[in-house]
């Protein structure tokens, strides 16, 4: 069975300034979210799955339901603040997301084959996909091992402003803790962040999670159980996010799940500040001057 990609999209942008998902930065208007479907379909995927909100949702299927036509399937769905678990009320006065691990859930009726996730802003590389892939591909629907595709931390700094990054600890290539780290700059030759105002280095080769994930259709059910937990304790809280480091952690110390940790050596680009528009789009010209991509990834 071929897999799945879970692409998510649905935030709005705080630090960036705008609807960054769908930021031109291919000479012929392609997206970072065009270049991860490339990879994907290069890599084996065979589906495509958008999470969205409802400010863009109509802008996006616009661009997207006719670039994508006849080269991949496609679903769209929204991340909704309500999508909760029964008996629970969304407070009136929320408007941010409940975070990327309830954005996962609202997709639990339409995916039921492995799927990997990644985020919409992100530019990966092909070496992250065949990665996956090659995981995803011969797993079983109702296994509980799942897998990550990790980066070296000192590929993936902006030079435009500080980055939250999951240090991954491992043993024997499987993932046993992943702590958000906040504020991670590159200063004075080191690579730091920042406690409680302290600056603390980090091992420039540290793996680190930017969100790459592999599923199977047993995760939804796990990760339910976990939002229900995290509902009933911060349901009242209107900044309180359930992340998919969150549910891994929780999963993995209790033994109901394994992740296998893959790294990948490509450079990651996105685009968290308005200036990281330009890297990315000079990156990209790279990438094609050298052959990786063509000028026109659909024509």
């Amino acid at each position: 069975m071929k897999p799945t990609l879970l692409i998510l999209a649905a935030g709005l942008g705080s630090r960036y300034g705008g609807v960054k998902q769908m930021d031109k930065i291919g000479p012929s208007g392609e997206s970072i979210i065009d270049y991860s479907v490339y990879d994907a379909i290069r890599a084996g995927f065979n589906k495509v799955v958008f999470v969205l909100n409802s400010k863009i949702i109509d802008d996006f299927k616009a661009i997207y339901k006719p670039r994508l036509k006849n080269k991949i399937q496609t679903e769209y769905i929204l991340q909704e603040l309500d999508h909760l678990p029964e008996g629970y009320v969304c407070p009136s006065n929320r408007i941010k997301p409940w975070g990327t691990g309830h954005a996962v859930l609202v997709a639990d009726k339409i995916i039921h084959e492995p799927f990997a996730v990644i985020n919409a802003d992100d530019f990966y590389g092909a070496q992250a996909f065949q990665l996956i892939a090659e995981f995803l591909t011969k797993v079983e629907n109702s296994s509980t091992t799942y897998a990550m595709v990790g980066f070296i931390l000192k590929n993936t700094l902006s030079e435009h402003g500080a980055v939250s990054r999951g240090v991954c600890q491992t043993e024997k290539g499987l993932l046993t803790d992943v702590v958000e780290r906040t504020n991670i700059i590159s200063k004075g030759g080191r690579i730091v962040y920042k406690d409680e105002g302290n600056e603390i280095p980090i091992d420039k080769d540290a793996v680190v999670s930017m969100n790459f994930w592999g599923f199977t259709p047993a995760y939804f059910k796990q990760s339910q159980k976990e939002f229900e937990e995290f509902i009933r304790k911060n349901a009242d809280q209107l900044t309180a996010e359930f992340y998919i480091p969150y549910v891994l952690n929780q999963l993995i110390k209790s033994k109901r799940a394994t992740c296998n940790v893959f790294t990948s050596n490509d450079k990651w680009f996105g685009v968290t500040y308005q200036d990281d528009k330009k890297a990315s789009i000079e990156r990209i010209n790279q990438l094609i001057e050298r052959g990786f991509y063509p000028k026109n990834l659909w024509k």
